[in-house]
């Protein structure tokens, strides 16, 4: 049996014993050398995933657009909770995911804002649900994934303000990720490029850590490789075939 094919077995088998075989749906990103690293080749539903940006201001917005470009691509109203009313429509929608589907819950606290997401979650047909929170433990994770089982809707924890490598307590999140701003493109002229991401998978069930560079959403939600990177191993076969 081929490698890819004992792996592919041995994490079948971990999320059946979890709970999690496949019973709903993924979200992929349409990238290989992302979508091959997640079970069951995109962001599972009916999961909860974490996700997290920094504490500064432009990582923020770049995990929160991140996380817009995955909604953006499922059908259905998307609940938005959390703690006061920040969010900047405007850039949902260039991500794709359009103001008259998000349904925002303000809920006052991080406790509020959990409660909220449990009671939405128990409501299939949903695109998702995004709770935003400074901390939560590892009872309230357990409880959003076991409403999202229930319901087949991904779960999303959007950890404001987190500190890169700071210490997190254990959760039953699937995925956690984590988006920082990269500098983009130098087009040498006085203009803008697309704006590009770090988008780091720091833990995934059932697999390894890993890292990208990325172009952010276009208007479908979709992020793409960098064509440099993309062309790279072409580029390197051609060099060693001159040599």
């Amino acid at each position: 049996m081929r490698e890819s094919a004992v792996l592919d077995d041995l994490r079948a088998r971990i999320a059946q014993i979890e709970g999690t075989d496949g019973r709903h749906d993924a979200i992929p990103f349409g990238i290989e050398s992302i979508d091959c690293r997640l079970p069951g080749g995109g962001i599972a539903t009916g999961t909860l995933h974490e996700i997290a940006g920094s504490t500064d201001l432009a990582d923020e917005a770049s995990a929160t657009v991140f996380l817009a470009g995955i909604l953006a691509r499922v059908e259905g109203p998307v609940f938005w909770c959390l703690r006061w009313r920040d969010l900047f429509a405007p850039a949902l929608h260039l991500a794709g995911l359009h103001p008259d589907r998000v349904i925002h819950v303000e809920a006052g606290s991080d406790t509020n804002v959990l409660l909220a997401m449990e009671e939405c979650l128990r409501q299939p047909g949903l695109a998702g649900v995004v709770g935003e929170v400074a901390k939560y433990s590892t009872t309230a994770s357990k409880r959003l994934q076991l409403a999202a089982e229930g319901s087949g809707v991904a779960a999303f924890v959007f950890r404001r303000a987190s500190r890169v490598k700071q210490a997190v307590e254990g959760t039953a999140a699937a995925t956690r990720w984590r988006v920082t701003a990269h500098p983009s493109e130098d087009l040498g002229i006085p203009s803008l490029g697309r704006p590009r991401w770090r988008v780091e998978l720091e833990r995934v069930r059932g697999g390894n850590p890993h890292s990208w560079i990325v172009e952010g959403c276009d208007a479908t939600g979709r992020i793409a490789l960098p064509a440099a990177l993309v062309d790279r191993p072409a580029a390197q076969e051609e060099r060693k075939f001159v040599a």
